[in-house]
């Protein structure tokens, strides 16, 4: 079984105007699309589309309509000139807890059937419940840790400009799996974060045991945001207008579009 708990913590880091650090452990998980219906029927403790202790709501993710994922997942990688072949498609998110949820971040791998990866998309959402999707196909090698680049083209914080380059660092989830997302500008580097965890098995034990350890996940994601954006007020960071999106958006970039950017 490829699906997985991931549990490790994030790291904020803000380089300038003024330097900031957050920290804080969490945990995710790898969710294989083929496996989530047995993950569920097996588990008295995680269930697929209604309420338990932990859930996964195909709703949560994609468009939002609840239309089969692996359908939604693989009209994007065609639109990114891949040919999906029925490879495994598998996701790294945060899963509901007593019916709540809130991912800034999720990942999707999507494979080929031989294992290779022919497409990484990075589904973001914002504290405002919009979404925008980069989908980047996997050029070059692969020797367990993926460097992709795109222009940033969505509102996430108050505290940051559109007007910035994104560089993706991924080790493909494996014993341990780590995403940063690096932002910069003109000027160079302005802000890190990243995820880092260690794999465990997907079993009612160990989900007893990460509900133990994180009774309020959600609570935790959602007052770190709110926290550290506290904090980047205080220290006179400017504050920029949030303007409201037409519905969710979707960045296909070549592997020739990055290297140009």
């Amino acid at each position: 079984m490829k699906s997985a708990i991931y549990t490790g913590e994030v790291f904020h880091q803000r380089y300038r105007p003024r330097a900031h650090k957050l920290r804080y452990k969490v945990f995710q998980c790898l969710f294989d699309l083929d496996e989530i219906d047995g993950l569920s029927a097996r588990s008295r403790l995680f269930s697929r589309n209604r309420f338990n202790l932990f859930s996964f709501f195909d709703k949560d993710f994609g468009d939002r309509s609840g239309a089969p994922l692996r359908s939604q997942i693989e009209a994007l990688v065609r639109q990114a000139g891949q040919e999906p072949d029925g490879g495994a498609i598998r996701l790294l998110t945060m899963p509901r807890m007593f019916g709540h949820v809130f991912n800034p971040l999720s990942v999707w791998f999507c494979h080929r059937r031989d294992g290779s990866l022919s497409t990484i998309i990075y589904e973001v959402t914002n504290t405002f419940k919009e979404r925008h999707s980069y989908v980047i196909p996997v050029d070059g090698p692969q020797d367990g840790t993926i460097r992709q680049a795109c222009d940033k083209c969505f509102y996430v914080s108050p505290f940051m400009d559109i007007d910035m380059r994104y560089d993706f660092t991924v080790d493909v989830p494996g014993d341990r799996t780590k995403v940063i997302v690096e932002g910069g500008d003109a000027n160079g580097p302005l802000i890190m974060a990243a995820f880092a965890g260690a794999r465990r098995e997907m079993s009612d034990g160990e989900w007893v045991r990460q509900f133990v350890r994180h009774p309020l996940l959600t609570l935790k994601v959602v007052a770190g945001i709110h926290v550290e954006a506290l904090w980047l007020f205080l220290k006179r960071i400017g504050v920029r207008r949030h303007v409201a999106t037409a519905g969710d958006g979707v960045s296909i970039v070549t592997p020739q579009m990055a290297a140009a950017e």
